[in-house]
């Protein structure tokens, strides 16, 4: 109990620095309608990638970072509910799936008829884990906000921590307002900032368990019966036509600022790719996106092993097509990749083995061994002949000293019998 406590007043405390040291954030320009051109089918032998409906969308690799599709990547958009990818990130770095959550007035102030919820009731209790699953699949927003003031202490400190890890991951044009992506002009992101997120939430295994449910049952509390949860996203239920053979996980999102949102990933033959695709009308025309760069980057690509590393190439290129440069990568000197000008990867600086050259030995100091080494042998020599010398002279001296003995005692006996005689006279 006493190292619970210890633990939220650590993260109380953390987001009370960050909270003053937070700088005051205006309001994005969300250009809304606005239309972009695919800039990577200008990157001369790079493949042509599809013409998506989304007004913004990016694919990338999940494992390099490097961008395969780029489609106004780097324009602001308001998020909605893929919001709630980094406050199950940030959640399960400050608190245990055993937790015991308890909702207060924070939380049920969003169980309405506009705000998706799970119906949670003062007072009712539940673990963290329920609340990420909850979270994730139903997209409840009375429990992202309940997890934030459990979490932060208050929700507005948790959504600190959520801007402060967004910078410690690249995100250099992101900023929440909110735990649950609800309408706030300060609450914008970027396609390619959502899939940075996500690249960092697939990187634990405790996030991949959630974000790969496609289901989950939360038992009776004390306030409620179970209630079972299926997931709503297409490209995962393979109930659904839009349904995508490798598809480990998405989350989606909606607001009428927004428009439809969604963030995806797929694996198939151990490359991941992350689409993310921002502001449609239906979310099927974001699922059906997301099909066409998935395919787009599963037919188009390969993997090219570097050093130890594998990079996600065109069809074809080999590493001879590929510039190289040095790069300092969080103070590590790296190899950084790129295809005519469009980065696909890093890898370790190989360090080549200097073979070692013989010092030559002057010819006085080699005939001063060799004669050193032949007196040696004439030592150990000389030493064997003596040693054998000595044993064959100590085997001549017992047999003498035997002889000797030997007469001693015939001497001895007839000296006994003579005497014997003369006594019998």
């Amino acid at each position: 109990m006493i190292r619970k406590i210890c633990k939220k007043a650590t993260v109380w405390l953390l987001a009370g620095v960050i909270s003053l040291s937070a700088v005051t954030v205006q309001a994005a320009e969300v250009d809304n309608g606005a239309s972009y051109p695919i800039t990577t089918n200008a990157i001369e032998g790079w493949p042509q990638g599809p013409d998506t409906y989304s007004e913004t969308a990016v694919l990338m690799d999940a494992d390099t970072g490097a961008v395969l599709y780029d489609k106004g990547m780097d324009d602001y958009r308001y998020p909605a509910s893929i919001t709630k990818i980094m406050t199950i990130l940030v959640s399960m770095e400050h608190s245990s799936p055993k937790d015991v959550v308890t909702f207060t007035e924070t939380g049920i102030r969003d169980v309405n008829w506009d705000s998706t919820n799970i119906g949670a009731q003062l007072g009712e209790t539940m673990t963290m884990r329920d609340c990420w699953y909850a979270a994730y699949i139903k997209s409840a927003n009375e429990v992202c906000a309940q997890i934030a003031e459990y979490v932060g202490g208050t929700e507005a400190d948790f959504v600190n921590m959520m801007n402060q890890k967004a910078q410690e991951l690249g995100c250099t044009n992101t900023h929440f307002a909110n735990a649950g992506g609800l309408p706030d002009p300060d609450h914008y992101t970027t396609a390619h900032d959502m899939a940075k997120i996500l690249q960092a939430g697939l990187k634990s295994k405790r996030f991949r368990r959630v974000f790969s449910s496609t289901g989950h049952t939360i038992p009776a509390t004390n306030l409620s019966a179970e209630r079972a949860m299926h997931t709503h996203m297409p490209l995962m239920a393979k109930e659904s036509d839009l349904y995508y053979e490798g598809c480990i996980g998405g989350k989606t999102g909606f607001t009428n600022d927004a428009g439809h949102t969604l963030v995806v990933a797929a694996e198939r033959n151990g490359r991941t790719y992350i689409a993310v695709t921002m502001r449609t009308t239906d979310l099927g025309i974001n699922c059906t996106d997301s099909r066409a760069l998935f395919d787009y980057a599963f037919n188009s690509f390969d993997s090219l092993e570097i050093n130890g590393t594998t990079l996600t190439v065109p069809k074809g290129v080999t590493v001879n097509d590929l510039q190289k440069e040095s790069a300092d990568v969080n103070g590590t000197t790296m190899d950084s990749y790129s295809y005519n000008g469009q980065f696909v990867g890093y890898t370790p600086v190989v360090q080549e083995t200097p073979v070692p050259t013989e010092t030559p030995v002057p010819e006085s100091t080699a005939d001063h061994s060799e004669k050193a080494a032949t007196d040696s042998s004439t030592e150990v020599s000389s030493s064997e002949q003596s040693s054998v010398t000595s044993r064959k002279g100590l085997s001549q001296t017992a047999k003498i000293l035997l002889g000797v003995m030997g007469g001693m005692v015939l001497v001895l006996i007839i000296l006994l019998v003579a005497l014997h005689k003369k006594e019998n006279r």
